[in-house]
This record gives C-alpha cells, structure tokens and sequence, in this order.
C-alpha cells in the first residue's frame, strides 16, 4: 500500500448535536489549510482560540485549534484538529471549507489507516481501535485499550520470532549436513516445535475469549414447542422482548435481544419450536432455528422439566458446546440448579438463572478471573492462529515421525505467514481495504 500524498478532513465526532464537534486533517498540506481557515496557528501541541473562516472570507465558527507535528500524530502526518460547536451544519461548513482549501473527504477508517501505513500502529493495533469506539462493555473496553497499546500484537511477535529463529535452526542444519553433530536428530529441534506448538495453544485460547468480548456471544435458544424458550429470553433480558403463549408454535421467525452477562455482551437468539410441522410458515421457522443454532458460540437446549426426555437435539455441530436446560422447575416439583448433564431453571420465578450464567462463563473460559488482563481479538485473528499452529503441529509430527527437516522448515515459513497477516507484516491491499472499510468516518 503506497505512502499517501494527499491532505484528508473529516468530522471526528458521532453525528448529532453535540457541545463540541472535531474536525480533523491530516497530510502534507494540513497546516497550510487550517492557517488558511483561522488567519494563523498556535505553536504545535499548544490549544489556540480562533475564528473559521470559508473561502469568503465569511466566519462560521469560533473554537479552539491544535495542530501535531507529524510523525508525533495519530497518523504520522502532520494532524490539525479543530474543535468547534457541535452543530452538524457548523462542523460541515468548515470540512466544506477545507475542501475548498485543498483537502480531500476522507474515508471510512483512513485516519487509522494512515496511521497503519506510517507505521504508528500494526494491525491489529488499527482494528483495536475500531472495537475500542464499538465496545459494548467494560470488559470489553478495557481488552480493547490493551490491544491498541499492543498487547495482543506483543505476543504475536514474540511467537513469531521464535518460529523464525527455529526455522533458521532447520535451515542451517540443511545446509550443513557434514557438522558432527546431527541438529535434527538430537531431540532439540521437536522440542522446540513442541513448545511453540503449547504457546501458539495459549495465545489461541486467549484470543478466542477476545475474540468473545469483541463480538459478543452468539446463544441460541433451541427446543421443542412450549419448553419456555421465549420465557427464557425474556427473563434473561430482564424484559418481555418476546411474545409468550400457551398456544405451541407461537414462535416463528427468531428474535434477537442483546445483554450483558458479567460484563460479556451476549446475542440471545429465540428460535422456533423444533417439531416435525406441515405448516409451511412454521416449516420456514423450523429452518431458521436449525440455521441460527449453526452459526452460535453456544446452544441452549431447552426442555420441559415436566417431561424432560421429551425431545432430543440433533443435527449440532460437533465443536458446538450444548447447555441441557430443563425448564419449569416450579411445575416439576424439582430442585433449580445444575449438575454435570443439565442446569434447572424455572425462567417465570427466577430460580437457576444465576447458575446459567455461571454455567456459560465456565463453558466459555470467560469467568471474571479468565478475562482479566485479556486483549480484544476479531475472528481472523483466531483464524489466523489455527493455521498456524495446524502447520506447526504438522511440522512437529514430521520431524518426530520422518525427521524430515525440509518439510518442518516449510510448516514453520507458512506459520509465519500466518501470524503477519494478524499484524499486516504480510497482508494484502485487498485484505486491508476490506478492514479499514468497516470503520467509521473520521477515525
């Protein structure tokens, strides 16, 4: 991706009024622009009160103006921001203005994108601040602010320098086969592999619980007809986000309701009941739960505790972790809780819920002491380090199995890989247009 040249604005703040509102420029001409808009400019990194003027010479605003020296700024550029009353209408008039100055309508994401480019932030560092402004809690914000101060992209390296490091251990006991010493032979080299293979296993679980905070939980509610799914929902939900009947099949499309559990944003999923139907509207929801339950981080089998080997789900992903819910406890005279094959729950008192959620966090690795100190992490990320460590592993497997230098040197250079396309060390221009895309303008 090429060095940019050009001076982009945008407005850095939510839309709607506001108090304040920031504009923002960043490139080459930025403080020839923002001299030609308010007359002359404070010293850099010093707040200076001044009048914005448009191409007439015409004032729109008073506010106060900042201006950073590239490469100490966000992007690396030389950055002005202006901070004036947060009406749109003002704060349009002065990105206006600085068109007509020279600037050019920044898009989605480009101020963290030059920022990447410039080298002041890896990639992952980018996307961190795209889920730090879209954290849905204060777990999750917290993981985030780590991740932009470097916490994930710290760990990445430091595996992927050892994989490097390994990998010029192979490389040179190819080259040099005639050494005394058998390197591939002596036990050394599989360890070493072994042990990269346990860390790149820890950073995954890591980032698959930052993965979680992130995007949230997915829990789909799965079960037959009049088992309390709805109820469920809408006791969880603290509302009632669902409409609940006596009448079986009420349910026919899902219905998604977003919480909070310990800190966890967590997608409820209501699904219809699961029954054999030759209503055609009822059929098309029977599709739609089974549909909903595949995409999931978690299913909610929810059975009826009066007749609890009433129903059998099938058809469940075999990664798919499975919580056994019977429900209605208060009919079946049974006592709320949980043991090892189900959790009790009666969801129109109460009684059980909080041994749900404790059940989740556990299943889910994301108890208050498992995520403290965790970083924000997107499914690529996730993905990206299954590659790796499945080359890892398949490079172990050889050198233990065949002593097979050249293919575990092979393994370790696509591991490698793997991990710079979680940095952008080795990413496309398609890859990062498609990341940058999905940020919000003026960030």
């Amino acid at each position: 991706m090429s060095i940019p040249t050009d001076t982009i604005v945008a407005i850095a703040t939510p839309p709607g009024r506001g108090g304040v509102g920031v504009v923002r420029l960043s490139g080459p001409k930025a403080f020839a622009i923002a001299e030609q808009l308010s007359g002359s400019l404070p010293a850099v990194r010093t707040a200076g009160l001044r009048h914005f003027r448009d191409d007439n010479g015409d004032v729109i605003d008073s506010g106060l103006l900042i201006r950073f020296a590239g490469p100490r700024s966000f992007t690396g550029e030389d950055v002005v921001e202006i901070q004036a009353h947060g009406s749109p209408v003002v704060l349009e008039l002065i990105v206006t203005a600085a068109v007509a100055a020279g600037a050019r309508r920044a898009g989605p994401g480009e101020f963290s994108q030059r920022a990447f480019i410039n080298d002041r932030m890896d990639l992952a560092q980018a996307e961190a601040v795209a889920d730090l402004i879209a954290s849905a809690s204060e777990k999750a914000a917290r993981a985030a602010h780590r991740s932009l101060e470097g916490a994930f992209s710290k760990a990445v390296d430091e595996i992927h320098q050892a994989l490097v490091e390994l990998r010029v251990w192979v490389e040179a006991a190819l080259d040099f086969p005639d050494e005394d010493v058998d390197f591939l032979a002596d036990g050394q080299v599989a360890e070493r592999a072994g042990a990269l293979r346990a860390r790149l296993q820890r950073l995954l679980q890591r980032a698959a619980t930052g993965r979680l905070l992130t995007d949230g939980v997915r829990i789909a509610i799965i079960g037959p007809p009049n088992a309390g799914k709805s109820s469920l929902l809408n006791a969880l939900a603290e509302r009632d986000a669902a409409i609940v009947t006596d009448i079986p099949g009420t349910t026919r499309d899902v219905l998604r309701e977003t919480i909070t559990l310990a800190g966890m944003p967590v997608v409820l999923s209501d699904t219809a009941g699961l029954r054999e139907t030759f209503d055609e509207v009822e059929f098309e929801g029977v599709r739609r739960a089974r549909q909903e339950m595949q995409s999931a981080d978690v299913v909610f089998h929810v059975v009826d505790a009066t007749d609890p080997s009433a129903h059998e789900l099938t058809g469940v992903p075999g990664h798919l972790p499975v919580i056994r819910i019977e429900n209605k406890v208060d009919l079946s005279g049974h006592m709320p809780g949980r043991d090892e094959n189900c959790v009790r729950v009666s969801a129109l008192t109460g009684d059980g819920l909080g041994e749900l959620e404790s059940r989740v966090l556990e299943l889910l690795g994301a108890s208050d002491a498992a995520t403290e100190g965790e970083f924000s992490a997107r499914q690529r990320h996730v993905d990206a380090l299954r590659h790796a460590l499945a080359h890892v592993e398949a490079g172990e497997a050889e050198i233990l199995a065949s002593g097979s230098g050249e293919l575990l040197a092979e393994e370790l250079r696509m591991a490698a890989a793997q991990l710079g396309e979680i940095t952008g060390r080795m990413s496309s221009d398609e890859l990062l247009g498609e990341i940058f895309s999905s940020f919000c303008i003026g960030k």
